[in-house]
């Protein structure tokens, strides 16, 4: 019997031309409706998610990252739906997701938390080893590769935390607040990382530092209320501004404008 020569497209990873997109999405945190009618698709690339603190940013990412069930309207992920009663198992296998507090055991080695966190996300066994190696040279972190994570820094957490994050290769990431302790030269390196991850998958990244989203996302959302005041390019988000707009940088202005615009079509 002769084998068939299987093509190269048999083998490519699955894609979709939205890995994220979610309809009227609407999302309560507690009694609190936090992400209000929300249209949004995220294809492949980097995109930074913007807004004001209780704008509902961490709420959104928990809905997407499958931790919370959506209150209604309708999300799908990686081509299959994710709200309502779906089976999120073969959805959550293609996500990657780092929250702003993120648990760990204090006496695993960096090593050890990534494949552990591998082991959750149902990766081959034989694929763990290879995977957990690239994901921690990724972010920079070989040479603490056996040490214990409860002798790591505030940014060697977070950077052990994005390493969990991409050791599945996922074609969703997820990263709330992934700055936070990371010094200037750590993120500068971070933004490169995520450049890097950004040519294979659609990467959502919240984050209160508007600099660091023009400078390492193709796309920026500007969320306030619970709703989107905003989705383009960092160069459409710096035309929004002008000299007048508080901020330190023309990115900056760009943000102030639009949510005193906003703000003062909602006191009207």
């Amino acid at each position: 019997m002769m084998m068939r020569t299987v093509t190269a497209a048999e083998t490519a990873p699955t894609t979709h031309p939205w890995p994220v997109h979610a309809e009227g999405l609407r999302v309560r945190a507690g009694r609190h409706l936090a992400v209000d009618g929300l249209d949004l698709a995220l294809g492949v690339g980097v995109h930074g998610l913007l807004g004001p603190n209780g704008a509902g940013k961490t709420t959104l990412m928990r809905a997407l990252a499958t931790v919370v069930k959506p209150a209604g309207g309708r999300l799908t992920l990686r081509g299959q739906r994710a709200d309502g009663h779906a089976d999120l198992r073969q959805v959550r296998r293609g996500l990657g997701y780092l929250p702003q507090q993120f648990g760990f055991y204090p006496r695993f080695t960096v090593r050890e938390f990534v494949e552990y966190m591998a082991w959750l996300k149902e990766m081959p066994k034989a694929a763990v080893p290879g995977a957990v190696q690239r994901a921690i040279e990724r972010v920079g972190l070989t040479a603490k590769a056996d040490a214990r994570m409860k002798t790591l820094s505030g940014g060697m957490l977070r950077r052990a935390g994005i390493a969990q994050a991409i050791v599945n290769d996922p074609e969703i990431v997820l990263l709330d607040e992934p700055t936070v302790g990371l010094d200037p030269e750590q993120r500068l390196d971070f933004r490169e990382l995520l450049r890097t991850v950004g040519v294979d998958s659609c990467v959502l990244v919240s984050t209160h530092l508007v600099e660091d989203v023009v400078a390492a996302c193709a796309e920026v959302i500007l969320l306030c209320d619970g709703r989107r005041l905003f989705q383009g390019s960092p160069a459409e988000l710096i035309a929004q501004g002008g000299a007048e707009d508080p901020g330190d940088s023309p990115a900056e202005r760009g943000y102030s404008a639009l949510l005193r615009r906003h703000r003062g079509q909602a006191t009207r």
